[in-house]
Order: C-alpha cells, then structure tokens, then sequence
C-alpha cells in the first residue's frame, strides 16, 4: 500500500487514495460496495442453505473497503453517513421485507429506522479511527457493534432480528459453543473474521498490523484460522454431546386458521370462538398417546379476550377440562389466549394500563395459559418482550407509532418482569416448563433466564400466519435452535400455520410441519436441568462491550479537551 498512515492526533486524516485492489473499479465506487456488502450479508442470513453462512466472513469487508475509499477521498461526513446508511438500509431491506406483508407502511419503518440506529456503531467507529489510528480503529468496530446489539435487546425498540450471531441458525454445527459464549460471540467471530480478512486484502491505509506482515499468502492465513478453528472446536463438541435429561411425550398443535380472513371477530370468515375450540379439540384427542403428557397450542388460540380473574369459571375451559383434561389424566396443556387484569384505581395501576368508564384501569396481556391437569386452578404468564409497535409503543414514539401496524392489535399490552415457570404437572414430575410466546425466542438471555428460574423445556407459542409465506416465519424457526444450544433444552413449537417443529438440545429441527395446513405433531423430549456456562453468567460479551464503549466514548469526548488545553 501507498496511502500514507493516519495520524492518531489528527481529527481528519490525510490520505491519498489506495490502490483498486482485488476487487478491480469495483473496490473504488462506494454505491457498489454498499450494494455488494448488502448482497452478501443477505445471501448468508437463514434460510439459504448452512454454506452460504461463511459469507459472514466476508460481509463486511466491502463497507470497510467503502469507508477506506472515503477517507483517502477526503469526503465529508454527510456523504459518508449516505453510503453508510445505503449499506444497512439495503441489508436491512433484503433481509426483512416480509415485514411489509402486513403493512406496507409498517414494512418501510421497520426497515428505515432499524438502519439508521445501526449507523451509529459504524460512525462511532469510523470516528474512533480518525481520533486514535488505524489499529484502535479497526479493533473498536466489535466492541462498538457488539455494544449495540446488546442494547438492541433491552431497550423499548428492541429489533434484534439482524444481531449477526443469529446468522449462523442455519448452521446450528458451526456453533456449538454458543453454550459458552450465547449468539454475541457468533458476533464477535463475524466482525472480528471480517477485519482479518479486510487487512490481509487492503491493509489499512499504509499500515500493515502486528503479525500480517509478508506475502499476502500469509496474511490470508490468518483469517482462514480463525474461521477454521471455532469450527473444529464446534463440530468436535456436537460429535461427543449427547442429550441429556429424562423424556417425556409432546403434542403439539398447528390449528392453520388464517388470522387476516377468520381467525378474529371483524373478519370476512371469521370462525366463532367455540367452533375454533372444537376444532382445537378434536385435533388433539387424534394425536395424544397414553404416553403424552403435555399439549401445546398456538399463540391465541383462545382469542376471547378473557377476564383473568374469571377465567376459571368460563365455558371454554369448562370444556377443556371436561373434553380434554379429564378424560387424560396426567395431560397438561400450554394454550395461548389474550387475557386481561384489572386495577383497583389509577394509583395501582401499570404504566401501559387502558381505562374505560365501564370498566375501570385493566390491561390487555398476550398470555400463556398453563394448565397443570384437570383439575388445578390455570397459570399465567404475561408476553414480555413486546414487539415495538405492535404490543408496545414508546411513550416519546405513540404519536408517530400509533397509526403503523406490524401485524395484529396497535397498541401497548401489558407485560410482567420475571420469567414464570410453570411447576411440574402430576404426570411428569420432571417438566418444568418455561413459556416463550412468539417474538421472545430471539432474546439469549431473555430465554437463559427460564432457565436460571429451573427450567427443563421451552414451550413456544406462536401465530406467525401475519408475514404470510415468507422468509419471516423460516427465520424465526431458525432462531429457536440457537436457544436449545445456548441453553442445552429442548424446545417444542405450537404455530397456528407452519412450522410447529421440535427442536432439540444440539439445535436439530424435526418434525417441521407444513405452511397453511392443519398438522400435529408428536415427539419425545428430554428434560435437562444442569445449566451452561452461558446460562450461569449470561451476556459476558455484550456487557463487555458495552463497558468498553462507554471508554471509547469518553476518550472520544475527552482527548479533544485535554489536547486544546
């Protein structure tokens, strides 16, 4: 390289422009390096087939490549910020268009603003490089994507759909050690393989870093070890793992009733409550055994919504227990339906509560309802993780928000804090079953905490009908097994159409039913209760990340005084 180095006291570099490289006029147009990194980045992420996830290591190299191009250019920020955010947007619409199925508008925001917040990370990053050199900047972009991520799952517009360890979900062999590390190190692996290969290809600017100097043969053989090594040691991990815990039987339910044309009141077909249970009922007196002792049916599947403190006494779960419940003894089921609580006056009541004269305060809650047997009162769990927009809107954000929506009832819904996990049942002393209603299965630690709690068995709960046949409900299927694999606990999956699956404690998927076809499904599951080192201490690296950030930050902030004085 002939680029001259970037002095780590200057504010803007100084550069001429480096050579096209290998990748020809290519590597020196900014909109074709956005569109190519983009590209690649798409083509890696579920559900293309399992190779196509090495493209990982590869999709951030032409947004590097884009930024060093800039750089020697002496382009201002504004443009910089333009073909930095054409590079996430066009990631961001590739990957995640299905949203638009519900909404168009809902499509676009979703896309859009997810983009522009991933900006900042590069930003901070490419700031980071201008303020203390090429080598500090290089190894910043982790800790400031990480960091990122890692509050992408805590905030009010949590969106971790793209968190980059989820890119690995369909080569769930690469990645067994996510028991130790969670999905971030997959994050890790992937920014940190993509500077490696960065380096080796167009150096840094007239700087060659540490250990990769010589013959670009060499350089290269860095990148290929590191992509190589977390391989082995995974592939050697799933070989010798086996499953662990006792097993029990699982039904799981799979209704298909289309929730744009019948599945809700207001609709063209709708299919009255009581004929959706009858339904619900027959399918699964089909397919239990004597041996099954838990059922599962989707995400609202009981979509009357339900006074919680007289749930019990309603007709629907009269019929439960009488049509069901009874005549199995030692059966349990986890059935989603949408509940509500109420509140004693304003004073008591939660921030997302709803009041109406005749009614009081009261909250509306997407709910898991557990019951033990036929005869034990039913448990509650609250949804948590709100999808933005949808379930939940930010208060400084509901008057943009309140008029976008993502697929099912605008508005904010009620949660709860702690992660319920419902006791064992008389028929299996060893389930301990820890309820995930749709969108929760892409949170780490969110699902950890289950199992912290004693869990033996995720139940997932889902309706993901709303994005229609897309990559959408793939992905999130997908999803799930990085879970089983962090956590080392089986999960069995209820849709109300395709896929209801089980997923097992390596991250294998089986028996995957069909797209808009009434199924069930029956498997045998295991009960493990040792927990993984990604269980016992959680996000590690994010909260690493994050520290380290925050000194970035502050170094960003504070060198610039400390030099003028």
């Amino acid at each position: 390289m002939t680029a001259t180095t970037t002095s780590p006291t200057m504010a803007t570099p100084t550069m001429t422009p480096t050579p096209s490289g290998p990748l020809g006029r290519l590597g020196q147009s900014p909109p074709l390096l956005a569109l190519l990194g983009a590209a690649l980045l798409w083509a890696a992420w579920p559900v293309h087939p399992a190779p196509f996830a090495l493209l990982l290591f590869v999709g951030f190299v032409p947004y590097l490549r884009l930024e060093q191009v800039l750089t020697a250019q002496g382009a201002r920020r504004g443009r910089v910020f333009a073909f930095t955010y054409l590079f996430l947007v066009l990631w961001n619409a590739f990957t995640t268009w299905w949203v638009s199925y519900s909404t168009l508008g809902g499509g676009i925001a979703a896309v859009v603003l997810n983009a522009a917040l991933m900006c900042l990370p590069l930003l901070a990053f490419r700031r980071t490089k201008q303020r203390f050199g090429t080598k500090i900047g290089y190894l910043s972009l982790p800790v400031y994507w990480i960091a990122f991520e890692q509050l992408h799952l805590t905030w009010d517009l949590s969106w971790p759909w793209l968190t980059l360890g989820n890119g690995f979900a369909s080569a769930t062999s690469w990645v067994q050690w996510y028991e130790y590390t969670g999905f971030l190190g997959g994050s890790l692996w992937v920014l940190s393989v993509n500077v490696l290969v960065f380096w080796a290809w167009f150096g840094t600017g007239g700087v060659r870093p540490w250990t990769i100097n010589g013959p670009r043969r060499w350089r290269c053989a860095l990148p290929m070890l590191a992509i190589w090594l977390p391989i082995t040691v995974s592939l050697t991990i799933n070989h010798s793992f086996q499953e662990k815990g006792p097993g029990a039987e699982v039904v799981v339910i799979q209704p298909n009733i289309d929730p744009y044309e019948a599945k809700f009141p207001g609709t063209a077909n709708f299919i009255p409550f009581n004929e959706q249970l009858t339904r619900l009922l027959a399918r699964t007196e089909a397919a239990i055994t004597p041996e099954t002792r838990l059922v599962l049916w989707p995400e609202t599947a009981l979509d009357e919504v339900y006074l919680e403190a007289t749930f019990n006494q309603s007709p629907q779960v009269a019929r439960i227990r009488q049509e069901l419940l009874a005549r199995h003894p030692g059966l349990s089921l986890l059935t989603g339906i949408t509940s509500a609580g109420t509140y004693p006056d304003a004073a008591h009541a939660s921030p997302t509560a709803r009041h109406r004269d005749d009614a009081g305060y009261y909250d509306v809650f997407n709910t898991a309802a557990y019951f033990a047997d036929a005869s034990a009162p039913v448990q509650f769990y609250h949804k948590s993780k709100l999808v933005p927009g949808v379930e939940k809107i930010p208060p400084v954000l509901s008057s943009v928000l309140s008029n976008i929506d993502l697929g099912g009832v605008v508005g904010s819904y009620g949660s709860q804090d702690e992660r319920t996990v419902f006791p064992p049942a008389p028929g299996a002393p060893a389930l301990r079953l820890a309820p995930l209603i749709c969108y929760e299965s892409i949170y780490g630690d969110f699902a950890a905490q289950y199992v912290r709690n004693g869990a033996t068995l995720f139940g997932l709960i889902t309706n993901d009908g709303w994005w229609s046949d897309s990559p959408g409900y793939r992905q999130h299927l997908a999803y799930g097994a990085l879970r089983c694999i962090e956590t080392r606990r089986d999960l069995a999956r209820s849709a109300n159409t395709g896929i209801s699956a089980f997923i097992d404690q390596r991250g294998t998927i089986s028996h995957r039913t069909g797209w808009w076809v009434g199924a069930v499904s029956r498997a045998t599951v295991h009960l493990n209760t040792e927990q993984t080192f990604y269980v016992r201490y959680g996000e590690l690296i994010g909260h690493g990340a994050q520290g380290l950030a925050v000194l970035g930050i502050i170094g960003l902030v504070l060198v610039p005084l400390v030099r003028r004085k």
